[in-house]
C-alpha cells in the first residue's frame, strides 16, 4: 500500500514537472519568435535609411553633419542588432531615432523636397515600419513579461535554475519615441499618434 502511494505521488510530481518544463520551453520559444519579428522590422528600417539620406542630400547637400550623424547612428544600430541584446539594441535605436528626427527637420526647410514622390514614398514606408515595430515591441515585451514571471515562480523557478532558463530583457523605447507621431509624417491627412498607436494597456 505504501509503495503504491509513493508511486502515485512520484507519477503526479513527475507529470507536473514535465508540464512545467514544457510550459517554460513554450514561453521561451514564443519570446524568441517575438524578438525575430522585431529583428525583421529593424532590418527593414535600416534598409530604408540610405535611400532616404541620399534623397535629402540631393536637395540639402550642405547639411553634411546631419547626414554623417544618421549614417553613424545607422552603423551603430546595425552593430547592436547583430548582438541580439535588447538593451543594447534599444539604446542604439533611440540614437538612430533622434538622428532621423533631425533629418526630417532639415527636410521641412525644403518644400521642393517634400513634394518629391520618392521622398514621400520613403516617408510612408518608414512610417509603416515604425508602426509595425511598435506592435512587435509590445508583443515581445508581453512575451518577456510572461516568460520572466514563469521562471521566477515556484516550483518552475527550480526547473529554470536546473535547466538553465535565463531571464529575457525588455526592448525599451524612450518616452519621446513612444509618444511622438511616426517619423516623417507631416501635413494634412497624416496619421496622428492616436491612429497609429497600438490600443490596449502599454507594456514596459
Amino acid at each position: 500500500m505504501t509503495a503504491a502511494i509513493i508511486l502515485i505521488v512520484a507519477v503526479v510530481v513527475g507529470g507536473g514537472a514535465v508540464l512545467a518544463f514544457n510550459g517554460l520551453v513554450r514561453d521561451r520559444v514564443r519570446t524568441r519568435e517575438a524578438w525575430s519579428q522585431i529583428d525583421v522590422e529593424l532590418t527593414r528600417r535600416h534598409d530604408l535609411i540610405p535611400n532616404l539620406v541620399e534623397t535629402v542630400k540631393g536637395y540639402a547637400a550642405h547639411e553634411r553633419g546631419t547626414f554623417e550623424a544618421v549614417t553613424a547612428a545607422r552603423a551603430g544600430a546595425l552593430t547592436a542588432q547583430a548582438s541580439s541584446d535588447p538593451a543594447r539594441v534599444g539604446t542604439a535605436e533611440n540614437v538612430l531615432t533622434g538622428s532621423l528626427r533631425t533629418l526630417f527637420a532639415v527636410a521641412e526647410n525644403y518644400p521642393q523636397l517634400r513634394a518629391v514622390e520618392s521622398f514621400l514614398h520613403l516617408q510612408e514606408q518608414l512610417t509603416a515600419t515604425e508602426d509595425k515595430l511598435e506592435f512587435a515591441r509590445h508583443f515581445y515585451n508581453t512575451s518577456v513579461r510572461d516568460y520572466d514571471v514563469a521562471i521566477q515562480t515556484f516550483p518552475r523557478s527550480v526547473l529554470a535554475r536546473v535547466f538553465g532558463f535565463r531571464r529575457a530583457g525588455f526592448f525599451q523605447a524612450d518616452a519621446d519615441h513612444r509618444e511622438a507621431r511616426p517619423l516623417g509624417v507631416t501635413g494634412p491627412g497624416a496619421p496622428t499618434a492616436d491612429r497609429v498607436r497600438p490600443h490596449g494597456p502599454r507594456t514596459p
